[in-house]
Order: structure tokens, then sequence, then C-alpha cells
């Protein structure tokens, strides 16, 4: 694989020229105010400038004006980019990716890693995109475009090594505040150098595969994991058993696309880059600003299911072994206000329910089918586990109590199973090796068949 050329030194970022005024009367100020006119400008210039500086005292790491949906969801942010190529030790080459601003101090680093066999160049849209954000962006050539995640960990984390230490932007980077983010085995690599590398503020993987590892209850730094509905290479069924042996104590999300396959990346997507966004200035600027964002998801719009650790505190711990809190997907298959009619009788209703298991955990699929005629409004499904399972988490309905007989309530936005359509709900348990399904359902008291 072709090297890219020597790093040049960033374009120069241009000055502001030192003010100067010429004063045409001793009684009077600049554009001829009266001075006292003009102490007066001063005095409310300088308590703006004291309150700019005391919101940056509370948080030194914000960076950019007050974020809104339409910010995190334009094409462009609010800071100027420039682009620069890097060549170092120990990866394949690199672009780099940063604001021209020199007025707000350093920015955090984010590390981004190609999927199996493919170059950085394409996902290149997200360079720009995240650095107008205000992050300083190294997108990633690994050595061999064959390499598996634990090569690109290594290649990734010597990137940041590269951008901190000897790169020609390395000045503008914190280097105490940096993040990894990745697609398939490149997401796979960064979920393995955030095991490594435990100081690293956020990742992301994007579809991440691993062929190394399947338990990341050691993974203490804040992990994404976002999946494509429709990935038949990276499954959501494989990701949701990842994310599930992910340790409570630390902050986590998962979120699935409605309709991406496993290359829908290397096209411009506004929800990954509304929630990459979001995840990195959570944990890699310490801004709270945008937690409103993912907690709950503002906008679910092509989202088919999203579960997280809410409220996303900055640091990374959740501060509860039990903090998962699920938020509604988007679903024309179940919407809420459905007038109210009499619950199904027995033999209308279906239940199709498939478990994911490993060592000590699983998670478990549950599709409720109304096959009657009319509408189930307020529905209650009811089942028993098998001996030592708990739940211990669960989304688009709650469950009580934890263990045995236990009763799956709708929540407000599937309150309502319309006649002839369906509804999923799902939920991770602990077991102690009994991964076995309930033998019979009944939804409102009545016996669902079983598929």
């Amino acid at each position: 694989m072709p090297r890219p050329p020597s790093e040049p030194a960033p374009s120069p970022t241009s000055g502001v020229p030192a003010p100067h005024h010429r004063l045409r009367h001793p009684a009077r100020g600049p554009r001829g105010l009266p001075l006292a006119g003009a102490a007066v400008g001063l005095l409310l210039l300088g308590s703006a400038v004291a309150a700019r500086s005391a919101l940056a005292a509370d948080n030194p790491y914000q960076r950019g004006p007050a974020p809104t949906a339409a910010s995190i969801s334009a094409d462009t942010g609010p800071f100027a980019t420039a682009t620069t190529v890097a060549e170092g030790t120990g990866f394949g080459g690199a672009t780099i990716y940063y604001p021209t601003d020199t007025s707000q101090g350093t920015f955090g680093a984010i590390g981004m890693l190609p999927g199996w066999t493919a170059p950085w160049s394409a996902y290149a849209w997200l360079g720009p995109r995240l650095a107008s954000q205000g992050f300083v962006v190294i997108g990633v050539d690994t050595n061999d475009p064959n390499d598996y995640p634990a090569a690109r960990a290594t290649q990734v984390l010597a990137a940041l090594d590269h951008l901190t230490e000897s790169s020609a932007v390395r000045d503008r980077v914190d280097p105490d505040r940096l993040a990894v983010a990745g697609h398939s085995m490149g997401g796979g690599g960064s979920l393995e150098a955030a095991l490594s590398r435990p100081s690293l503020k956020a990742v992301y993987g994007i579809e991440p595969y691993d062929d190394i590892t399947s338990d990341f209850s050691n993974l203490t730094v804040p992990t994404f994991i976002q999946a494509g509905q429709d990935d038949t290479l990276v499954t959501p069924s494989y990701l949701e058993s990842l994310y599930a042996t992910l340790p409570s104590t630390s902050e986590h999300a998962y979120l699935e696309i409605a309709g991406a396959d496993h290359m829908f990346v290397g096209s411009p997507n506004v929800i990954l880059a509304r929630t990459l966004i979001s995840w990195m200035k959570i944990f890699v600027d310490d801004d709270t600003r945008y937690t409103q964002f993912l907690c709950p998801l503002s906008d679910d719009s092509g989202v088919s299911q999203y579960r997280n650790t809410c409220p996303l505190t900055p640091g990374g711990s959740t501060g509860s072994p039990t903090a998962t809190a699920p938020s509604p997907p988007a679903s024309s298959s179940n919407p809420p206000g459905t007038p109210s009619s009499p619950a199904p009788t027995d033999g209308t209703c279906r239940v199709t329910y498939t478990t994911n298991a490993w060592d000590s955990g699983l998670t478990a699929s549950v599709t409720i089918a109304n096959t009657g005629t009319t509408a189930s409004t307020g529905w209650s499904l009811a089942f028993t586990l098998p001996d030592g399972q708990t739940i211990t988490s669960g989304w688009n309905a709650t469950y009580s109590p934890s263990s045995g007989q236990v009763t799956a309530t709708g929540v407000s936005h599937n309150a309502t199973i319309p006649a002839g359509e369906s509804i999923n709900i799902g939920f991770q348990a602990t077991h102690t090796g009994d991964t076995g399904a309930p033998t019979t359902f009944a939804l409102n008291g009545q016996t669902c068949t079983i598929t």
C-alpha cells in the first residue's frame, strides 16, 4: 500500500491585528464617542468576558456554542477545519482533521479505524464532520488491510501517540482527552484498544467485530455499540451478546439503525453522526450539554432499538450496578393511542422467544403477535422463568418481578398491539446454568401459541 507523503506543517491560522485607536479630541473616545460611554461599553464587555471565563472555569474542556438538534445533525459544525497527512511508526499512515481555531485552547482527539480490507478514505466523511464539532481526528490506515482487531488496536494507539507527541498539530491536542472509534474489525480493534488503555475517555464501535474477546466485563471505558438492523455480517444478535457483557458500573449504550446493512457507514449517516458527536462530547469534553440528545434519545426516527445507562455521567461510572434504562425504538408496527378493545381470546396470540446465552448471562428476544381481529390495549404477558434466571434489565416493557413468575407490561409507545400486528420486547438476565425458555405464555390471561 503506498504511504502518504511526509507530514507537512498545518496551514497557519490568520492572526488578529492589534487594535489601535486615534483619539481626535481629548474628551472623546474612538469614533467620536464620549469617554464615559466608552467606559460603560468597556465595563459591559468586561462583564461578558468575565461571565465567559466563569463558564470556562466550570468546564475547561467545553468547546463551541450551545448545541441544538440541528447543529449536531448538520454536515458542518461551528469550527472551520483543515487537514494534514501523517506518517509515523507503528501504523500505515493517517489523515488528520483539526479545527483551525486556536483561541479556545486544545481539543480532545479521536483515533478512527477502518474495517477489514478497507482504506480510511472509505470513511473520510467522518473526519471533517467531527473536527468541525471541536475534535482533532486521526483517520488511520492499517499496515495491512487484512489486519485483525488486535493489530488494529496496536496501530490506533500508535497513531494517537504520534498525534500527541510528534505530529504537526500536537500543540492543538489535549493528550489526556483521547478516544477511539472504528467500523467492523476496526470497531473490534477500538474495543481492544480501550481494554489495553483504560485511560481513554470513550470508545464508539460501529458494527464492531472482535475475534479475540467475547467478554468485555473488564472494559471500563464508556462504550457505545452501534448495530445495523439488516447487517448479516456482524449481526445485531452478536452485538447484543457483546453489549450484554459490558460491566454495569461503566457507562454504555446500544443503538440499532433501522434498515442499515454492514456497509451503510460508507455514506454520510445523520444517526451515526449525531450519536457519535454526542457520545464524544459527553465523555471526552465532559460536556453535559449533550446528554439531552441521548437521555432519552431526542430523535428516534430511523432507530429500531436503543438502550443505555442514563443518566450518562462524564467520567464513565454509572454509580449503580443495575443502571440500564432502555429508550423506545421507532416502529410503525406499534403506534400508541389505538382505541381500547377486548383482549385477544385463546388462540389469538403467538409468541416467538429466542435467546442468546453465554457463560453466566443471556439476552432474550420476545415477539408478541396479535393474531386476533381486535387490538389489544393495556396488554401484559405472563411467563415463568426457569430456576436460576434473573432479569437485570429490559427494553420495550417493564418486568416484575425479576425472577420466577414474571409479568411483562407494555410501555407508552407500544401499549397497544393492533390486530394482525406484532411487537418486540426483550431483556437481559443472569443464569446459573439453565438457559432454557419459559414453557407457556399468557397475554392478558389467555394462553398463546409458541413458535
